[in-house]
């Protein structure tokens, strides 16, 4: 008997849960439910993470959190819920089935049958954003070498477990050589691993489009958080409904599984909900505490009940469907079903599929690392980065010389060009003359010499190498 911990959610959350956790029980589940508040009402009672401190101890003490949809009010500082319990958790690997039901479900990709392992817990989702003038922005991308580590091999193992036969890699690298250009770099290194399973990479944007148009064409999909949130939806929504898809939320210690669609409250206490989608999140729960047996028994209700044409109203289509169901009854026709198997569409076969066990990772031996330059930002109200060259050159200690000026990373000096638009947000890039390393100490010489130039200053980025390789980007036009 498995301890779980459940929070029934909001909206068409509660009842969702019932319907998931009725067909799971008459299955055979062996878990024991030990029930948590989360979201809107713990929101609206002043807390703004829509989470008790108690419920943590619960989820941490469980380790496997079966969470329905939510609602996160509007304004107020709220932070998604979804987002801190990946963080906090250390939720690493969100994954992903996207499997099509045709002819049973409408979709132009009748024999799509993907997953997405997405990163969870980095990249643009770190949040960390400022306001740095009065007419720029900035959120900042992080890509760690543990956090690509840990969820390409996770996307390799997966595959291995589920006899999947390809896995692809999504970057962006071809513009963010150093972010995405790891996380790639890193897919090339641990792919070498998994010789028996076929690798690639595409750039993100032709291959959203090529899954977009061909989805059959790809099996396994790694990539970095914003397009792995991005692109599950989109693949979700092609098998035919974002409405039936879960997902698992994988961590070294813990994991939560959940529907894909929100709360949908106009929908909530009229016991119309598809309960699909948790479902899915449930059966994903159950291979992942080893009761894979339950697992396939449901899925192939599951399955064999869509085939049948039991559908609620959000998959409920004259002519293909032949009965329009609630919630309640969708549940008890699937619990009906246990047992058989589909006869048109795939029936399962979960073998081995207990959570995978991940190696921990091992820090590598640092790289040697010279300081070797410095970008300093200001922001300035001119036009002509000429005139700010004149200003900024004063600023540089003897040994160090101005190099370049980017205005949105678009170099404007020297050599800029007239019709380039400028903000008043600029990067004045210094190297030292001689080429050799700087020290901090040249740094701070430079911001108190902007102080007395009465320069705005409003940060800083060093310049690496490691190894002696350049650890930093080039102005665009450089």
């Amino acid at each position: 008997m498995k301890k779980i911990t459940v929070a029934k959610g909001d909206g068409i959350g509660p009842e969702i849960m019932d319907a998931t956790l009725k067909i799971i029980l008459a299955a055979g589940a062996e878990i024991e439910i030990e029930e948590i508040q989360v979201g809107e009402k713990v929101y609206l009672s002043g807390n703004t993470s829509g989470i008790a401190p108690e419920s943590w101890d619960v989820i941490r003490r469980n380790k496997v959190f079966l969470k329905a949809p939510i609602t996160t009010p509007q304004g107020g500082g709220y932070k998604s819920l979804n987002v801190t319990t990946r963080k906090f958790l250390g939720l690493y690997s969100n994954v992903r089935p996207c499997l099509s039901l045709h002819p049973f479900i409408a979709t132009k990709h009748p024999v799509m049958d993907i997953v997405i392992v997405r990163e969870n817990e980095e990249d643009l989702y770190a949040g960390i954003e400022h306001q740095q003038t009065d007419e720029v922005v900035q959120c900042l991308k992080l890509i760690s070498r543990p956090g690509c580590e840990k969820i390409v091999r996770y996307a390799f193992e997966y595959a291995k477990q589920y006899n999947r036969k390809k896995v692809t890699c999504f970057t962006k690298d071809n513009i963010m050589k150093q972010t995405d250009g790891l996380f790639h770099k890193v897919f090339d290194e641990i792919a070498k691993e998994y010789p028996e399973i076929e690798n690639e990479h595409w750039i993100i944007d032709i291959g959203a489009a090529k899954m977009a148009d061909t989805p059959e064409a790809f099996d396994v999909i790694v990539m970095p958080n914003l397009y792995g949130d991005v692109l599950s939806d989109v693949a979700a929504q092609i098998t035919g409904s974002v409405g039936l898809a879960g997902s698992a939320n994988i961590g070294d210690e813990c994991a939560m599984f959940e529907a894909i669609h929100g709360s949908a409250p106009r929908r909530a206490g009229q016991n119309v909900a598809n309960p699909s989608g948790l479902l899915q999140g449930a059966i994903m729960m159950l291979n992942h505490i080893g009761q894979s047996t339950v697992a396939e028994k449901v899925q192939n209700a599951w399955l064999k009940t869509l085939e049948d044409g039991i559908h609620t109203y959000d998959i409920f289509k004259e002519g293909t469907s032949k009965k329009q169901v609630s919630t309640t009854e969708f549940a008890d026709a699937v619990i009906a079903n246990l047992g058989q198997k589909p006869e048109i569409l795939k029936a399962v076969s979960y073998a081995n599929t207990a959570a995978i066990n991940m190696p921990k990772y091992v820090r590598k031996a640092p790289k040697t690392k010279k300081l070797v330059g410095v970008d300093i930002f200001v922001q300035w109200n001119g036009l002509n980065p000429d005139e700010l060259a004149e200003k900024v050159k004063r600023i540089a200690p003897s040994d160090m010389k101005l190099k370049m000026i980017t205005n949105r990373g678009i170099k404007v000096w020297p050599e800029g060009f007239s019709e380039t638009f400028c903000t008043d947000h600029w990067r004045c890039r210094f190297h030292p003359i001689e080429g050799e390393a700087i020290g901090k100490e040249e740094i701070i010489q430079l911001l108190n010499n902007a102080i007395r130039e009465d320069i705005d200053t409003i940060k800083t980025e060093n310049l690496y190498e490691f190894d002696g390789v350049a650890a930093y980007s080039l102005g665009q036009g450089q």
